[in-house]
């Protein structure tokens, strides 16, 4: 049979074909390079931002607040408003500077100075670094009128066109003292750094602004997370992420600033009335060491630290050793008393028995012979021997030195110790010194033969040795707590970013001496405040007890003519035990005035004047009289 064959195609046929391939072909090759070209501008030109965006918020350090809820210092957000000039319309500048100085507060000149320096150089200004929150929510609502105004114009930029209007961004924090030298320097300052972000910072640099920085300062930014709307803010939904910032701690102090206010107020008026270099002052409650008030007559505004205020950046109370004086005798004679070594009812001799008696009956004052030292009474007496409690209460430097004599070199050495001279009081602020003692070994010299110690004698009556104002407070704590002695303690809580309140432990109180020996001292210290050197700060009413101390200042191994004075004690009624100090640097000593150095002219007004104040704020209550 014969076989079939495939008909022939046409040339005609043959042709179309190729046609239609070689279009398509052309089409497939036009739409690649079409897609190519949209891709890589897409890519390389207009970098669209991505949909997703995220914005952090940032967290600022903790407050510092008074027990009465004041908010002596805090920290408030900072931004910074910036244009770019390239985008600004110049027929507008003038619209633009007149609306922005009257959003900001900045004044017209300023703006125009800064807007005309960046046209020559063309770029990016920034207006101000120093906008609070409510000026900043003004001026980002300003940015949206300034677009619709089109103050701003877009400019060509690789092919794109970008607009960049009124920028308003969070640039750090600044530190605020709502009460400007307010329980300075106690409080502190700080200073200003950078971080990482290119954020204002502040980190404490003294006081309780560096001693609880870390605290102050555990902060957590915010973060907000989520798409990008249209004008690049960001549009929350169920996918965003909001998390909220945290803050640093709050401080809440044992001091009132009611209390602390009042109480710079005396300390100012002293200082002039006694032309005094500084006086400074502290209440502490004897049960607890809390402390109601650390004040001084120095004080400087932190915000605004000047050249002149230098020297009162430090806290005296605790960053000064000096020489005690007088008040360093209850002391000594609690170490003779706690280790039985004086007999009841004893007598000591004055060494004052060369001469007549005054027209007030008083004799010389005595002279007491050391090896090639004498030493002499402040007082005269109108006796020849003195009983214990005429030592504290008369203030007689040769009857402390005689008993202090008894004790062995180690014990005395260990017993001052034991009330914390030469050691850290443990308050809550940074650099805290310890002041100087003889060592032990020059307390022995002479003791294997009997033989009188000159530095047992020195210190005994507060010289040739040094401590601080706080260690002296601590110290006194042991005469109106029953022999135990508490720790300084200034911050009494932390308040957490969710309103937590933690509270601080207070140190546990520690034995000294015996309650019998403490109640002795407290019984004498009373007498002396009733009938002797501390008569200036007697109230009716109330249980006070105290001992003046006149200093000299020694300078390169020679006393000058300059005092320190000081009035120590306690204050006390029914219910509450406060034990309070008073230090005078350098009262007037010559002149009219000449003997407001004297503790009891100077120190114990002071300290009367505090003692009122407490009573005036409901602290104390004096018992009515009949």
């Amino acid at each position: 049979m014969p076989s079939k064959k495939t008909p022939d195609l046409d040339l005609s046929q043959i042709n179309k074909i190729k046609k239609i391939t070689i279009l398509f072909l052309f089409i497939a090759l036009a739409l690649f390079i079409l897609i190519f070209s949209v891709s890589n501008t897409m890519k390389n030109y207009r970098r669209l931002p991505s949909l997703l965006t995220s914005k952090n918020e940032l967290a600022v350090r903790g407050d510092i607040i008074s027990s009465d809820n004041f908010k002596i210092s805090s920290s408030k957000k900072l931004y910074k408003a910036s244009i770019d000039t390239r985008f600004l319309d110049l027929d507008k500048k003038e619209l633009f500077i007149k609306l922005f100085s009257i959003y900001s507060n900045i004044s017209e000149k300023i703006i125009r100075k800064k807007i005309n320096k960046s046209l020559r150089k063309a770029g990016s200004v920034v207006l101000s670094y120093n906008i609070d929150s409510r000026t900043a929510k003004n001026l980002k609502e300003l940015g949206f009128k300034l677009r619709r105004l089109k103050v701003f114009k877009s400019v060509n930029v690789r092919g794109g066109k970008i607009l960049r209007g009124l920028s308003v961004n969070e640039s750090g924090e600044k530190r605020l003292y709502s009460y400007t030298n307010a329980l300075t320097p106690v409080v502190g300052y700080i200073s200003k750094y950078e971080s990482k972000e290119e954020k204002t910072r502040v980190k404490g640099i003294k006081g309780l602004e560096k001693s609880y920085d870390e605290l102050l300062n555990n902060t957590k930014d915010g973060i907000l997370k989520g798409e990008r709307d249209v004008l690049s803010y960001i549009s929350f939904n169920k996918e965003s992420i909001i998390k909220s910032r945290d803050d640093g701690a709050t401080l809440k102090l044992n001091i009132p600033l009611k209390l602390q206010k009042n109480i710079e107020m005396i300390l100012d008026n002293y200082k002039k009335k006694l032309v005094a270099k500084e006086i400074i002052i502290s209440i502490v409650e004897s049960r607890t060491g809390k402390v109601l008030s650390l004040a001084t007559s120095n004080r400087f505004d932190p915000e605004n630290i000047k050249q002149k205020d230098i020297p009162s950046l430090n806290v005296k109370a605790i960053e000064h050793p000096f020489e005690p004086g007088s008040i360093l005798k209850p002391i000594s004679l609690a170490l003779v008393l706690n280790k039985n070594l004086v007999k009841k009812n004893e007598l000591l001799f004055a060494y004052n028995k060369k001469g007549k008696p005054n027209k007030k009956g008083e004799y010389r004052r005595g002279v007491y012979k050391l090896g090639r030292h004498k030493i002499r009474d402040d007082h005269q007496f109108k006796k020849h021997y003195l009983t214990i409690d005429d030592i504290i209460v008369y203030s007689s430097n040769i009857g402390i030195l005689q008993l202090v004599q008894r004790l062995s070199g180690q014990d005395f050495s260990s017993g001052l110790k034991s009330f914390g001279i030469t050691e850290k009081t443990g308050i809550d602020l940074p650099y805290e010194k310890k002041g100087r003692m003889p060592q032990v070994y020059k307390f022995r010299a002479g003791e294997s033969k009997g033989k009188d110690n000159v530095y047992k004698a020195t210190v005994s009556y507060g010289q040739g040795m040094t401590s601080t104002f706080m260690q002296m407070i601590k110290a006194y704590t042991v005469f109106n707590n029953d022999g135990f002695m508490v720790t300084p303690q200034i911050v009494q809580a932390l308040v957490t970013p969710n309103n937590k309140t933690i509270k601080l432990d207070l140190q546990e109180p520690v034995k000294v001496i015996s309650k019998k020996t403490a109640n002795n001292i407290k019984r004498m210290l009373i007498r002396t405040v009733d009938e002797g050197t501390g008569i200036y700060s007697k109230i009716d009413g109330l249980e006070i007890g105290g001992k003046t101390g006149t200093a000299q200042i020694a300078r390169r191994g020679r006393y000058l003519k300059r005092y320190i004075s000081s009035f120590f004690g306690f204050a006390n009624d029914k219910e509450n035990k406060y034990t309070i100090g008073v230090t005078v640097f350098e009262p007037v000593s010559t002149g009219k005035y000449w003997y407001y150095h004297y503790a009891s002219q100077s120190a114990a007004p002071v300290y009367k004047e505090l003692v009122k104040t407490l009573v005036k704020f409901n602290y104390l209550t004096p018992e009515k009289q009949n």
